[in-house]
């Protein structure tokens, strides 16, 4: 049988804060932790690689919690920038055609 997918959870950063710090105890597995919260491998993995990654210790040129907010902000304000210079190159050639 296949295993019924399960409904898409969110969780509080105190909560993924504190399910690293129980797996960093060291007293039990990745798997075991899972298990005890009742979270996928997968999810307190990517937990604890993020908070690697935050706390310094993550591969060199990983991008920070902050540094990936920020750019994601950057990206989308770029977006908005790239669609009013559109908007306003349009504009420009509206207004030279009619006057000219």
């Amino acid at each position: 049988k296949k295993k019924q997918r399960r409904a898409r959870r969110s969780f509080t950063p105190e909560f993924k804060a504190e399910a690293v710090r129980l797996y960093k105890v060291g007293d039990r597995t990745l798997s075991q932790v899972a298990v005890d919260l009742d979270l996928t491998e997968t999810a307190l993995r990517e937990w604890v690689k993020r908070a690697d990654i935050d706390a310094g210790d993550g591969p060199p040129g990983a991008l920070t919690s902050d540094e990936r907010a920020e750019l994601t902000q950057l990206r989308r304000e770029n977006k908005r920038l790239q669609m009013e210079r559109e908007i306003l190159k349009k504009a420009a050639a509206f207004f030279a055609k009619e006057n000219g």
